[in-house]
């Protein structure tokens, strides 16, 4: 078990490299967010770059710190580009996050993000509940892009699911389940206004792609990513009366966020 009381110290120091290093995160995304994921990189003191075109992708992620690779708006041609961009990266050991949204939905969803996880190393898988659930062989329901129940420990699911696929598991919602197959964090940072705008599940793993990039540590990296989502999020949601005043709020208040606020806002478990 990990001694809880020091990871938001981690955390803090982070999100201090983060600013300090400017990382490149180099995105394969959906077109419902694409804006959402590169503001919010950028408000989080990273770089954003948005390329898809096979022609391209290899050069461009050679230049890049961390790989997001999103299926939100699935297409052969995409599936194509984030294979060649993630052989890339293998083979200079950037880091890979994969966010496999709708996986469960359709059966091209699914196959793809079985495809993707097969044929590269993916160091972060990132969904929510139902999603994972999915790719894990449990019984999990997506409807659309949404998570819709999941069947069995939610817990226990992401954990044998890390173990068994050699990826860290970010299985996000009212509480963030991460885990690398032995240890397992919960974050309980966030507010259900998150839930009501569209986009903030890619805007996480973007988040996730910024703290993965200085860190070696990925599980580590992982839960700072999503407790300083969660923690702009409460504080967003706090100031604000609808999603898209909070959208707005979402992408200050992850500006305006400092190593402090992870600190003393982080609500992380070790379990």
């Amino acid at each position: 078990m990990i001694e809880s009381d020091i990871i938001p110290n981690t955390f803090a120091e982070l999100l201090r490299e983060i600013r300090k290093k400017r990382p490149l995160i180099h995105h394969i995304t959906n077109t419902v967010s694409i804006n959402d994921c590169a503001n919010i990189t950028l408000s989080i003191g990273a770089a954003p770059v948005m390329a898809e075109a096979s022609e391209e992708v290899e050069e461009m992620v050679a230049m890049a710190d961390a790989l997001v690779l999103n299926i939100g708006t699935l297409s052969r041609p995409q599936v194509e580009s984030m294979l060649d961009a993630g052989r890339k990266s293998n083979a200079l050991g950037i880091p890979v996050i994969l966010d496999p949204v709708g996986a469960g939905a359709t059966r091209m969803r699914t196959d793809s993000a079985k495809l993707l996880l097969d044929r590269l190393k993916i160091s972060v898988l990132k969904g929510n509940a139902g999603e994972i659930s999915v790719l894990a062989g449990e019984k999990g329901k997506v409807r659309g892009v949404d998570s819709h129940g999941v069947s069995g420990d939610t817990i226990s699911i992401a954990k044998e699911f890390a173990r068994k696929a050699g990826v860290i598991v970010a299985m996000t919602g009212a509480t963030d389940i991460v885990s690398d197959g032995t240890h397992v964090l919960l974050i309980d940072n966030g507010h259900e206004m998150m839930g009501r705008l569209s986009g903030t599940g890619c805007m996480a793993a973007s988040l996730t792609g910024a703290f993965v990039a200085v860190s070696s540590d990925y599980l580590i990296s992982t839960a700072a990513a999503l407790a300083a989502f969660g923690i702009a999020g409460e504080r967003g949601a706090a100031i604000t009366h609808g999603p898209y005043s909070f959208r707005t709020a979402l992408m200050d208040e992850i500006s305006a966020l400092c190593p402090d606020d992870l600190i003393q806002r982080s609500r992380v478990r070790s379990v």
